[in-house]
């Protein structure tokens, strides 16, 4: 470390090579003079390279502790989005806010419940937006503690309102703490974890959602028979469980040692990445500072900061990738299939065998969800998006081929338990695969600077289609509406397959590479089929970004 070809004072951190990129570096701010050099950035990116899952659980098991927390709060955002629309089927909630038709009892009308769909992903949208700008001034911490007080006001509305409107009203507020978690959770473990780590805590966010679908549907099954108003007031109430510890444990979780660096404080990024570690090693943390530097200063050429700079340059394909990932979970028909209960009802079960299989497939969901680390680290990125997609298309098709024998006189119940059972697998293949994937694309992808931001781009790219499939899906299945039944499958298929078409051209492998190698083989446009077998080195003299 105290090399003296490879010093450098406090303005900027120089190599002992001639690269001008690492120049003109912005002065640290609030710190003490923090040195430090090129063979330590090279270092910690070799440690990068060479560390297992296990030897990075030994070195930094804080980091994968306290990534947990915030991902943790996504259980609410999973919780609730199964809630809402299951609820559509509900009979006491039907009763309270539906209207009776003749030979469909009490039905809530198909306006309202695309208005009931769409609502929360509305305010998600409004909240991941602000998000990008808050974390970039407040970082993550202080951001996350502010979520936990206003989810805790907002929950109010939905547990008290007795309007569907007070209902719609309520899901839009809640939505913006929703939308901080979804967004935060990410990119604050993609900033904490070390790289090997990385798939496995952002996907973990997948996890808690899959967690909270799985609790929702146990709850729901097991107040059915209450024919009161409690049978949906108490859910809506449970959601009170999680904000409070979620609070404290975060009034204790670090920042990001990122975001010290894009502020210039090096000394404080130190300081946390030692918290991280399994015992302080000022050497160890000193050399991750280094690389987190050295990264910085790469993407500092190009000047980024603003959600404009997500759109320009190498970034903009960037962006797409994370965007259409994450918008792809929707194209999947994930309206339609993933909280299937609405469906199972329409198509002639009835509510009790309905509501049992809805918590069947939830816990199908959470073990394919669990199982998808695994087929990760062997698969990687590419290959698990784009054939899961591929199953998922087929699976819809052969749903809507199935619904004419579903219906009239030569309808068959064993033709609806296999659209059933299709269902239950199309959920399990989706969790196992494009569920979880999606959630690590995004901040994978993006650059640090631009993280949070091009997270929120893609939370908002699947909020914007959540908003368009939850208020046509309602309309395919009411009754009283379009009453499609499960010809819905032809619709969603042909979103799935236009997707995986996207996913096989455009959706590269980043399995096992640095933030510093993306970098760098973005801004060389390396082209989508040769990213799992490019070969780059992030310190050699001509690594620029331009």
């Amino acid at each position: 470390m105290s090399d003296t070809k490879s010093q450098v004072d406090t303005s900027y951190v120089e190599s002992t090579t001639t690269d001008d990129r690492l120049k003109n570096q912005e002065p640290a701010t609030h710190d003490r003079p923090w040195q430090c050099s090129l063979e330590a950035a090279k270092a910690a990116n070799a440690r990068e390279h060479e560390m297992s899952v296990t030897q990075a659980l030994k070195l930094f098991p804080w980091a994968v502790a306290w990534s947990l927390v915030p991902s943790i709060a996504i259980v609410m955002e999973g919780y609730d989005t199964i809630l809402i629309t299951s609820f559509f089927g509900y009979p006491a909630f039907r009763t309270k806010f539906g209207e009776e038709h003749s030979g469909k009892g009490y039905q809530v009308a198909g306006s309202w419940q695309s208005a009931l769909g769409a609502a929360g992903n509305l305010g998600c949208m409004v909240g991941a937006l602000i998000n990008g700008f808050l974390i970039e001034r407040l970082g993550f911490k202080r951001v996350f503690l502010l979520a936990q007080v206003l989810m805790c006001a907002f929950i109010c509305i939905p547990f008290f309102g007795d309007s569907v409107g007070l209902q719609v009203a309520g899901q839009t507020l809640c939505g913006l703490p929703w939308g901080i978690f979804a967004t935060l959770g990410p990119a604050y473990s993609s900033e904490l974890c070390p790289m090997v780590l990385r798939p496995y805590l952002t996907a973990f966010v997948n996890v808690s959602f899959v967690m909270g679908q799985l609790i929702s549907a146990g709850v729901l099954q097991g107040l059915i028979d209450l024919d009161n108003q409690w049978s949906y007031r108490i859910p809506f109430a449970l959601q009170w469980v999680w904000p409070v510890p979620l609070f404290v444990f975060g009034c204790f979780m670090p920042e990001s040692p990122w975001w010290h660096v894009r502020k210039g404080q090096y000394d404080s990024a130190s300081k946390i990445v030692n918290r991280l570690l399994a015992e302080p090693n000022t050497d160890t943390a000193h050399q991750t500072v280094a690389m987190m530097i050295h990264t910085n200063n790469l993407e500092n050429e190009i000047k980024e900061g603003s959600y404009l700079d997500c759109f320009c340059g190498p970034n903009s394909r960037r962006t797409e990738i994370a965007c259409m990932a994450l918008a792809g979970q929707v194209f999947a028909g994930i309206a339609f299939a993933y909280s299937p209960t609405y469906f199972f009802e329409q198509a002639g079960m009835s509510d009790d065998d309905s509501y049992k299989l809805g918590l069947g497939g939830a816990g199908l969901a959470f073990v394919g969800t669990t199982v998808s680390g695994l087929a990760m680290h062997y698969l990687g990125r590419r290959i698990m998006y784009v054939g899961g997609m591929g199953l998922m298309s087929v699976y819809l098709l052969v749903i809507g081929c199935m619904t004419p024998a579903t219906k009239g006189h030569n309808s068959n119940p064993a033709v609806l338990w296999a659209q059933s059972v299709v269902c239950i697998i199309w959920l399990f293949t989706f969790s196992l695969t494009v569920g979880p994937i999606a959630w690590v694309i995004p901040p994978e992808v993006s650059s640090t600077r631009l993280r949070s931001k091009t997270v929120v781009l893609a939370r908002n790219s699947y909020y914007v289609a959540s908003v368009v499939a939850n208020g046509l899906e309602p309309l395919m299945l009411n009754p009283t509406a379009w009453n499609w039944r499960g010809y819905a499958g032809f619709f969603w298929f042909g979103s799935a397959f236009l997707t995986f078409v996207w996913s096989y051209f455009r959706l590269p492998e980043t399995k096992g590479r640095t933030y510093e190698e993306l970098d760098l083989m973005f801004a060389r446009e390396v082209p989508t089929r040769e990213f799992g077998k490019y070969q780059v080195d992030a310190y050699e003299e001509d690594s620029h970004l331009s």
